[in-house]
C-alpha cells in the first residue's frame, strides 16, 4: 500500500511503486483533469504540483513521492494564486480545445506563487515546457499578467 496526499486528502492505495502518478490519479482516483500528452514528459499536460512546484505526472513513479503534497488541477483553484488564474483563463478567454489547459493552468499557477509579479521572459521561461497545438500563447501570457494584477 502506498500513502498519497492528494488535494489535501491522504489515500492508501494498491498499486505497484514504479506507476506513473498520472495513472494513479486519473485510473485509480479518477482526477480526470489532469491530461496525457506525450508520456515522456515534454508537453506539460500531465503538469501537477508536487510541493507547490510544478512536475510532470507522466513519469513520476508513485513511490517515490512519500509524505509531499500532491495538488492537482481540480483543487488549485481553492489556492489564491490558482482561483486568481482560473479566473483569468476565463475571462481572457485562453481555452479553444482546451486539452492542455489543466497544465497551463497549474504551471501558470506555480510561476506566481514564486514571482507574483512575473515580467514577458519569467512567464515564457515558467510556461515553455508546455505545449498549446491551438497556439493560445498570447493569451495565455495576458491571462498571468491578468492574474498576477487581480486583487482576489
Amino acid at each position: 500500500m502506498i500513502r498519497l496526499r492528494v488535494n489535501n486528502e491522504t489515500r492508501s492505495i494498491d498499486v505497484p511503486s514504479n506507476m506513473p502518478l498520472l495513472w494513479v490519479l486519473r485510473d485509480i482516483m479518477g482526477l480526470t483533469g489532469t491530461k496525457f500528452g506525450c508520456g515522456i514528459a515534454l508537453c506539460g499536460a500531465c503538469t501537477v504540483h508536487i510541493d507547490g512546484k510544478p512536475v510532470r505526472s507522466c513519469l513520476l513513479p508513485v513511490g517515490v513521492i512519500g509524505e509531499r503534497a500532491i495538488t492537482t488541477v481540480e483543487a488549485v483553484g481553492e489556492t489564491p494564486n490558482g482561483a486568481k488564474v482560473q479566473k483569468a483563463w476565463l475571462d481572457t478567454e485562453v481555452i479553444q480545445c482546451g486539452y492542455c489547459q489543466s497544465g497551463q493552468i497549474m504551471s501558470a499557477t506555480a510561476l506566481l506563487n514564486n514571482i507574483p509579479y512575473p515580467d514577458d521572459a519569467d512567464i515564457d521561461a515558467a510556461m515553455a515546457g508546455n505545449i498549446c497545438r491551438c497556439g493560445t500563447y498570447v493569451r495565455i501570457r495576458e491571462a498571468v499578467k491578468r492574474a498576477a494584477a487581480s486583487e482576489s
